[in-house]
């Protein structure tokens, strides 16, 4: 008797554009990891030698005030205030990390509500460094007051913006989950990216942390 088992088709591949050069959009990288996280790993790479070279700058330049060019960091520094300000902070990888896990359990509602955490522990740390800035010229030392409080201010002011840049990210998603707007099956693909960028900026706060406000 002939066999009639019928073999089923094989499944569709997306593609976009024609001919030999389409793939995938979203297809993984030789290296067997997605290409947007891929290129976030990259573009994080790239902000390590930012950071690099700004904290180099600080370090150099801490020691170098002449007499009477005003305060320096160091005298200023509110260590206790600056301490709990860098553990909320820190904490807000913890949410993040929650935020992750609840959507890659497909639970969005749950998962928004660890992104809107996490950004408010972010905007506590930004408020708490507005507060030290302000004192901080109050007490006299401004950006040009001598060449460690310029570096100081660079310094701590990227950190800051990078920190507000992640806030806008996160209720960015939050709003984009909320109308549905993130492709179907991507939506941990997605913060999970993001949360990339998050662990980063506070990954890297600790160093500045240590080497800023710990070592004299």
């Amino acid at each position: 008797m002939a066999d009639t088992t019928i073999s089923p088709p094989a499944p569709a591949t997306v593609t976009h554009g024609d001919g030999p050069g389409a793939h995938d959009a979203h297809a993984p990288h030789a290296l067997g990891v997605a290409n947007e996280k891929l290129g976030m790993w990259a573009f994080l790479g790239s902000e390590c030698l930012l950071f690099g070279a700004l904290i180099s700058t600080y370090v150099l330049y801490k020691s170098r005030v002449p007499e009477g060019a005003g305060p320096t960091p160091h005298d200023l520094y509110d260590i206790p205030f600056t301490s709990v300000s860098s553990f909320v902070l820190l904490m807000s990888s913890l949410t993040m990390v929650l935020a992750v896990s609840a959507f890659h359990r497909d639970d969005q509602q749950r998962g928004r509500l660890w992104l809107v955490a996490t950004a408010l522990l972010g905007g506590l740390f930004i408020s708490g460094q507005v507060y030290e800035f302000t004192t901080f010229v109050r007490e006299g030392m401004g950006y040009t007051t001598n060449v460690a409080s310029s570096a100081f201010y660079t310094l701590t002011g990227f950190h800051g913006a990078h920190v507000s840049v992640g806030i806008l990210v996160l209720m960015s998603l939050v709003l984009l989950t909320l109308r549905g707007r993130l492709r179907p099956g991507r939506e941990a693909e997605t913060v999970e990216i993001c949360g990339l960028y998050w662990h980063f900026v506070d990954v890297i706060w600790i160093l500045i942390f240590t080497v800023v406000y710990l070592i004299r």
